[in-house]
């Protein structure tokens, strides 16, 4: 029924020509919205979680054999907070840039835990499988939330969480880990963003906990006044200290994460990057020991390359094109899918109608940001582009649907129904408010829709097109000035969206969703 598209490689830049044509790895690692990592080496396969805030499925697990190419393998939930209205886009609540954050991720005598703390529901959760790529997952869930926590697991069989902001506080955890065993909490750093000789941190956070040769290992981050985001690492010989700590990395404002080792005995550094309107990219440094000091960087910088396998297309692993066919033992929706907050799994259906997503209304919405089950995937960089084939011949008066570029300032582009006609509208929120910039009345009732991302040295600007008949594109309206905004604290995404504006009941139907590493200008 479809062709699939064969993708050429887009060759962009981060300040460096070559992006990918190398024989070595570059940084980024990643060229997507990949924050707060947190990794393990399990033989010589590496594990990697991520935060994916109020997205759902959440927590994604990803897998690599040579710390450059990654692939998402799984997902340490797939809902939190059923019964919360915000994390369910329920009642006018939402939880943009809360949900869960930061994870630690470990590997403990033939299990694997994955550990979050949510900013919604202001709890802990502990999530544990024996099988890390097919699970299933067992939750564990305390109050309270321990922030940017470290779950730990000590020689002597003790648990431990080492979390905070400025003050870090260490508490142990009950045998099975379901709560805090009362009266352990200590703190043990009272200044962690300001060790000896530096000035003017602020409160560190990001707590990211080791154990090597015998010594306790501590990485935050602090961003000093007038400075950039900085590594500060602390050590000590016993885990309630005392602790003495140093800056490990000031540079490109790479900062927040770990270490990892390799089967050869390497060290790197896990760490990620502001970079703008794509969102927290991760790095990779090298590590070398001197004097029991993990020193990061070659001669105290972020290198460019890295003594590291080449590095590969993000397609299919990390994002991917989608034709919606499925075949018996499919998964209803590929890892690269996240709904926006949870859905309601009653209103999609990739079975309804063979080859198509299906996105139905079940109530009235005012705006795309409320509206329940929009679908997402990442962008990415240095520039990506996505396209949709979209049938709107079921959808009803007010309903809209189509293809938005998601985050606090969006763009939306799709088909709006308006009594028993079909226009093609635009709404450029470029400026922090939606505004109607097309209007284009069609009579056909399928309709394509793309848009192409240019984060190259941040321009951060993206262009919406529409067709008829899906070769020949019209642009639409201004390009959409994308920026990377707190409230919602995420990169954009592609996203499929559909909802009612007078009455529930209509439905839409996708054809596919086909993502491409170049753009047209």
């Amino acid at each position: 029924m479809k062709n699939l598209f064969i993708y050429a490689f887009s060759i962009g830049s981060l300040g460096f020509s070559n992006f990918r044509a190398q024989e070595k790895a570059h940084n980024p690692v990643i060229f997507a919205d990949v924050p707060d990592a947190s990794m393990i080496r399990v033989g010589d396969t590496y594990y990697m979680s991520s935060t994916t805030m109020h997205m759902s499925p959440g927590v994604p697990i990803m897998k690599s054999k040579d710390l450059i190419n990654w692939e998402i393998v799984s997902y340490a939930y797939e809902k939190i907070g059923e019964n919360d209205d915000a994390m369910n886009l329920e009642n006018g609540k939402n939880t943009y840039g809360r949900g869960s954050w930061a994870s630690s991720i470990r590997f403990h005598k033939g299990t694997y835990y994955v550990s979050v703390f949510a900013k919604t529901t202001e709890k802990t959760y502990v999530f544990s499988t024996k099988n890390i790529e097919k699970g299933p997952w067992k939750k564990m869930e305390f109050e309270p939330s321990l922030h940017d926590h470290s779950l730990f697991f000590d020689d002597d069989g003790k648990v431990y969480m080492l979390y905070g902001s400025g003050k870090l506080k260490l508490v142990e955890l009950k045998d099975d880990l379901s709560g805090l065993k009362p009266g352990t909490e200590k703190v043990v750093i009272e200044n962690a963003g300001s060790p000896t000789g530096v000035e003017g941190g602020l409160p560190a956070e990001g707590s990211q906990l080791f154990k090597i040769n015998g010594k306790y290992y501590l990485f935050n981050i602090s961003w000093p006044k007038g400075g950039m985001r900085t590594v500060i690492v602390h050590r000590a010989d016993k885990i309630t200290g005392p602790w003495e700590g140093k800056v490990a990395l000031q540079d490109l404002g790479v900062a927040q994460g770990g270490l990892i080792d390799t089967p050869k005995g390497e060290w790197f550094s896990y760490l990620f990057r502001d970079y703008g309107a794509v969102g927290r990219i991760p790095y990779l440094v090298p590590v070398k020991w001197e004097n029991g000091w993990p020193v990061l960087g070659e001669n105290g910088k972020v290198p460019e390359t890295l003594n590291l396998p080449a590095k590969k297309s993000l397609i299919p692993n990390i994002v991917n094109s989608d034709e919606f066919s499925r075949k018996k033992g499919d998964k209803n929706l590929p890892l690269v899918w996240q709904w926006n907050h949870n859905p309601n799994d009653q209103l999609w259906s990739v079975s309804d109608r063979k080859g198509f997503l299906r996105l139905k209304t079940a109530r009235t919405d005012s705006d795309v940001l409320q509206a329940k089950n929009t679908l997402t995937q990442r962008t990415f960089g240095p520039v990506s582009s996505a396209v949709i084939s979209l049938d709107t011949s079921n959808m009803k008066d007010g309903d809209f649907a189509g293809l938005i570029l998601l985050q606090k300032n969006y763009g939306q582009l799709g088909v709006k129904i308006e009594g028993k006609e079909r226009f093609v509208t635009f709404l450029n929120a470029g400026d922090g408010s939606p505004k109607e910039e097309s209007k284009i009345k069609i009579d056909q009732k399928t309709v394509y829709f793309k848009a192409e991302c240019d984060f190259r040295e941040r321009k951060d600007l993206a262009v919406f097109y529409m067709s008829t008949d899906g070769k020949n594109w019209q642009k639409i309206g201004n390009p959409l000035q994308m920026r990377y905004t707190l409230p919602h604290f995420m990169g954009y995404r592609f996203g499929l969206f559909n909802y009612a504006t007078k009455a529930a009941g209509g439905f839409a139907d996708f054809d596919y969703f086909r993502i491409s590493e170049t753009i047209s200008q």
